[in-house]
């Protein structure tokens, strides 16, 4: 493949789920692409369609799940491989961090038996006795520390944050090319959140693997990502790069979740969360499903569905008043 092209291409990726009340519209039409090497963060609040994204990539969806749409991967269409052929791409050429290590590990194994057969099973040629030897020097790059008597612990014995290292460590055991880190930070303090981003960034510097943030923390976005994609009701609702999602957003709920987090400077006089609940993916509201919630909505709002439009280089949003939002929108309210 060409190195300039996209390491990945979502088109019009759509998952829903079969329930008894009907079909869950989990992630709709969702399109993007990630490059070689870069970090692109999706944010959005619980429920919006991040991680069912994500495990559709993976295919790891459950089977009342009905996907489509296309993906293609360094020239693959994942979509369509076989079982055997999935197989072989996850855990090597695209690995995943999930939201809680505790859950995603074998607590009957240890954590270096558990990355031993992460390595082996995609190279059957390594003997047990270089795998073991790789997991220590994976866990020492990680920051786990004393790795070799760690590595023979089971994950209860693990803190938090030790447990994300090692779900780290397990990840890049075969230098994936993509990287799907779900939530990596989640139930972590401040201190060891910036850790864990940091053992991210420097394993990424090594391997030059592309990274998928997921998260609803824009204030670990901030400093982690090259581009970012908000996520709400299963559908991307504006993309483009932090400057452009920080200083520059023209989508109200991109902005409503700024307005609705900390500012550090203390600048603001209070914070404003943003009104309401997230609708029913089984029922959604007609026209723009965020018009409930929305302080720029009009009537045409509750019968016209926005489409993401272009307001920028590489920037695009989701609003019927895209283009009117920006620098001062005060008088639109």
């Amino acid at each position: 493949m060409n190195d300039e092209s996209p390491l990945l291409t979502v088109d019009n990726l759509s998952v829903g789920f079969v329930t008894k009340g009907g079909i869950v519209q989990a992630a709709t039409e969702i399109s993007f692409e990630i490059r070689r090497g870069e970090v692109l963060a999706v944010v959005g609040e619980s429920g919006s369609g991040k991680s069912v994204t994500a495990l559709a990539l993976m295919r790891l969806h459950p089977g009342n799940a009905i996907t489509t749409g296309d993906v293609d991967f360094d020239g693959r269409d994942l979509l369509n491989m076989s079982d055997a052929e999935m197989r072989s791409v996850r855990g090597s050429d695209i690995a995943m961090i999930f939201q809680d290590p505790m859950t995603a590990m074998n607590p009957v194994f240890t954590v270096g038996s558990q990355i031993v057969e992460t390595i082996r099973v995609h190279d059957s040629s390594v003997s047990k006795q270089d795998a073991w030897s790789k997991t220590v020097d994976l866990l020492q790059l990680v920051g786990v520390p004393e790795p070799k008597r760690r590595a023979s612990q089971y994950p209860h014995e693990y803190s938090g944050g030790m447990r994300q290292r090692a779900m780290i460590a397990m990840a890049i055991a075969n230098d994936p090319k993509l990287l799907i880190a779900d939530e990596p930070t989640t139930a972590l303090d401040v201190t060891v959140q910036a850790q864990v981003m940091e053992v991210l960034h420097e394993v990424q510097a090594q391997t030059g693997s592309a990274m998928m943030l997921i998260t609803h923390d824009l204030g670990l976005v901030a400093g982690s990502a090259d581009r970012v994609q908000v996520m709400y009701a299963s559908r991307l609702m504006e993309t483009g790069t932090i400057n452009q999602i920080f200083y520059e957003s023209q989508n109200p709920y991109t902005m409503a979740l700024l307005e609705s987090i900390p500012d550090v400077d203390g600048l603001k006089d209070r914070l404003e969360p943003i009104p309401g609940n997230p609708p029913s993916l089984l029922n959604p509201p007609s026209g723009c499903a965020f018009r409930p919630r929305c302080n720029y909505a009009q009537p045409i709002c509750a019968v016209d569905k926005p489409v993401l439009v272009s307001v920028g280089v590489e920037h695009e949003s989701r609003c019927l008043r895209a283009h009117e939002l920006g620098a001062d929108t005060e008088a639109l309210v």
